[in-house]
């Protein structure tokens, strides 16, 4: 379970279970081509292998749970959760069954939670989502190949010197074709694309590691200090420094 103020995540996949509750503020949830409101009390499920993103526009305070579940605790509905998705994956806070409600707010209080009792609670509610939502192919959300293939490279070569122009090349596509993924489902364009996995990576080493502020801007694959200062402190609201210190007091 995460608990975290939301903040824009650019598009990735996995093939966890992802539960998305908002305790305050607001979200918005994106699922392939579409992108989900989501207020104070609504829930979401984000099924494995589907490419998601966040965004948050809202100026307030903002805040929500994330719980992560391996395909393997889903038990019966694994088959479910593999071939098929919601086709509106978000249940508002009116229509959201006692049975969730009461599951998420238990995990929540739970904190830590011991694998036979997550899965029970997971459990309990995949079989409401199950009778609730509407499901559809998972083959019915779009150019899923061609944008598996354009994250995939991204995230494999973001380190280098990288153009809109040089990755429609390598992948073998047209270039007004690859900026139409990035407008159409990735909601923003190729750099902003490209300089949200750049960051990304960079906070993890600022977290994780003692490498200096130089070395992780080139290890980010950004072309100076300058660049790196500028657009982390855009996202994070303090400079790499700065967010090193707080995460080192807070951790």
């Amino acid at each position: 379970m995460i608990r975290k103020k939301p903040h824009h995540v650019p598009p990735h996949l996995h093939n966890a279970i992802e539960l998305v509750y908002v305790t305050k503020g607001e979200l918005e949830l994106g699922i392939g081509y579409e992108l989900y409101h989501m207020e104070k009390g609504d829930f979401a499920v984000v099924f494995p292998d589907l490419i998601h993103h966040y965004q948050v526009f809202s100026k307030g305070s903002n805040e929500v749970y994330q719980f992560y579940a391996s395909l393997e605790l889903s038990g019966p509905f694994m088959t479910l959760l593999q071939k098929k998705c919601p086709e509106n994956p978000v249940m508002k806070k009116a229509d959201l069954p006692y049975e969730i409600r009461n599951s998420l707010e238990c995990l929540i209080r739970m904190g830590e939670v011991n694998e036979i009792v997550g899965q029970a609670y997971l459990q309990i509610i995949l079989y409401q989502c199950s009778k609730l939502f509407q499901f559809i192919e998972k083959d019915n959300m779009g150019s899923h190949d061609l944008i598996y293939t354009v994250m995939t490279y991204l995230l494999s070569h973001f380190q280098e010197e990288l153009t809109l122009g040089s990755v429609a090349e390598a992948l073998g596509i047209n270039k007004f074709a690859l900026s139409k993924v990035f407008s159409g489902v990735f909601h923003t364009n190729f750099n902003q694309y490209l300089n949200e996995i750049r960051l990304n990576y960079a906070s993890s080493l600022l977290e994780n590691t003692d490498k200096r502020i130089t070395d992780v801007y080139l290890e980010a694959g950004f072309e100076s200090q300058r660049t790196f200062n500028r657009a982390f402190q855009q996202k994070y609201g303090r400079t790499p420094s700065e967010y090193r210190r707080k995460i080192r007091r807070t951790g």
